[in-house]
């Protein structure tokens, strides 16, 4: 899964806004047809406490399409391409006031001691999103892939690490794009798991890292989601 396509809604008034279930079914069954998909993740707002950041409520929905190959990627948000469906009137229509966003990305994986989920519900992504810009790329990149997943791999039940950064890409969906320089997934058993995470030694160490991190702006927001995972 070298690819993704990420989407999130977000409420500026934050409370008044939450998705129906009828509008995640719609959305679930125009994924899980799509040609070329490997994997998708449905995201929908959870709670959890970071001993740092306070970035306010999650996005009201999202959701994240990966692919193998950018071509099939690029021809599902065709303007005739399968994604196209999910604009249609009666999809997302509870959630019509949400501020949506896009953008597409390549996917870089790394290890985790135990991979295996260990809950009888939904695990619990954190998606760290990095607007930026770097003031040197490239410095920013190196010393983010080669240093911050290896501290994140101590997490206490950590269950997935994936680094995403930009890409330019085709794509035709009528939402607005966003160009963030990089986003982060991390995934624990449940919104608890994520909090003792979040509360543990190697939150401190990941913290001691980022005050080293090569000269950026644009700040970071993290939000806890509950993650569905949908297959073709």
């Amino acid at each position: 899964m070298r690819f993704a396509y990420l989407a999130f809604f977000h409420d500026d008034l934050p409370a008044s806004l939450a998705i129906a279930c009828e509008d995640v079914d719609a959305v679930r069954r125009v994924i899980a047809t799509t040609p070329g998909l490997a994997l998708a993740n449905i995201y929908l707002p959870e709670v959890a406490t970071d001993m740092f950041n306070k970035d306010g409520p999650p996005p009201v929905f999202g959701f994240q399409l990966y692919f193998d190959e950018l071509a099939d990627m690029e021809a599902a948000l065709a303007p005739s391409g399968h994604l196209q469906a999910l604009t249609a009137p009666d999809v997302l229509s509870s959630i019509a006031g949400s501020r949506p966003t896009q953008q597409a990305m390549c996917v870089r994986p790394f290890p985790v001691d135990d991979a295996g989920l260990k809950t009888s519900g939904l695990p619990c992504s954190y998606l760290v999103h990095y607007p930026g810009p770097a003031e040197d790329m490239n410095a920013w990149l190196y010393h983010y892939v080669t240093h911050h997943p290896q501290l994140m791999r101590g997490f206490p039940g950590i269950r997935h690490i994936e680094v995403l950064s930009r890409l330019d890409w085709c794509g035709s969906l009528p939402w607005p794009r966003v160009d963030h320089m990089q986003r982060n997934r991390v995934m624990f058993d449940s919104p608890a798991a994520l909090t003792h995470a979040l509360q543990s030694p190697a939150r401190l160490e990941m913290r001691a890292d980022y005050k080293t991190f090569p000269p950026f702006s644009g700040g970071s927001l993290h939000f806890p989601m509950s993650t569905e995972a949908v297959h073709p």
